[in-house]
């Protein structure tokens, strides 16, 4: 009898290896040839960053940099008619709604760096960024190396929260959902500065004017649009179409649209293209 069930049992088995590894090995899909066929490219962005994608409460759409850029590539890519769609990620949801094609690409203050490229690959920068500090004004913290035993606040899954780290690693750090959250807390006085990107924190500075950025940035980290491994394709038409919207003034002009006169930030530095 166990010599008949071993018989029945191995055409099952074979078949089922046979199976597995077929899905393993099936074709990856190529996203530059299937968002040219559907004239849509749907992108990964921030919803709660001033000045590069956050919501606007009169006509509840994400406006920014980022999202005026994302459209303008998109168009420059695919077309005039081509239309640019939005999914509001995080940090922490951004790379997995990658993986899991709910979205074609990540454009979402994503700062470049090597342990991302095990995961994603990035199109060339696109703004120039660094991490910095926002203090209240009545601050006496002048400096980052200032923050040893003191409560630092940070948004979980950046750079920001090993960064600090690296200068001060003595600090506490606090690590909060979102900006929202963690600039709540500093006005709340849970921490003594919040870190992060001086791109964003310029944002945040721009309108609240009872807090600044102090010293020089203490990182210098670009930042990328991520692509998932294996889109080359994609990947060079979007850092094709970003050099086209360089030399047509676009990138340029959409640069001074947004942060023209925000204190703490300087076009030149930030223009990498």
């Amino acid at each position: 009898m166990k010599k008949i069930h071993k018989i029945l049992l191995a055409p099952f088995i074979l078949f089922l290896l046979l199976f597995l590894g077929g899905c393993g090995q099936a074709k990856k899909v190529n996203v530059y040839q299937k968002v040219k066929q559907s004239r849509t490219m749907i992108w990964g962005t921030r919803a709660d960053t001033r000045l590069f994608g956050y919501m606007d409460i009169k006509s509840s759409k994400i406006i920014g940099f980022e999202i005026d850029m994302a459209k303008a590539v998109t168009k420059q890519m695919l077309g005039k008619d081509a239309v640019a769609k939005f999914v509001q990620t995080t940090p922490k949801t951004r790379i997995p709604l990658l993986k899991n094609r709910n979205i074609n690409a990540i454009w979402a203050t994503m700062t470049i760096t090597p342990e991302r490229k095990k995961q994603v690959d990035f199109a060339r920068p696109y703004i120039g960024a660094g991490a910095s500090l926002l203090v209240p004004n009545n601050s006496k913290i002048k400096d980052v190396h200032q923050l040893n035993n003191k409560k630092v606040l940070a948004v979980k899954g950046t750079t920001a929260v090993a960064d600090i780290k690296k200068v001060a690693p003595k600090a506490k750090v606090l690590e909060y959902d979102d900006y929202g959250q963690s600039f709540s807390a500093l006005k709340a006085g849970q921490g003594v500065a919040l870190t992060t990107d001086n791109c964003l924190l310029a944002g945040i500075a721009s309108e609240n004017p009872g807090f600044h950025l102090i010293g020089k940035n203490y990182t210098n980290q670009p930042y990328g649009i991520a692509v998932d491994k294996g889109q080359a394709e994609l990947r060079d038409h979007i850092n094709k179409a970003l050099l086209a919207l360089k030399k047509n003034g676009t990138y340029h002009r959409l640069l001074v649209k947004w942060f023209d006169g925000i204190p703490g930030f300087n076009i030149k530095e930030a223009e990498v293209l």
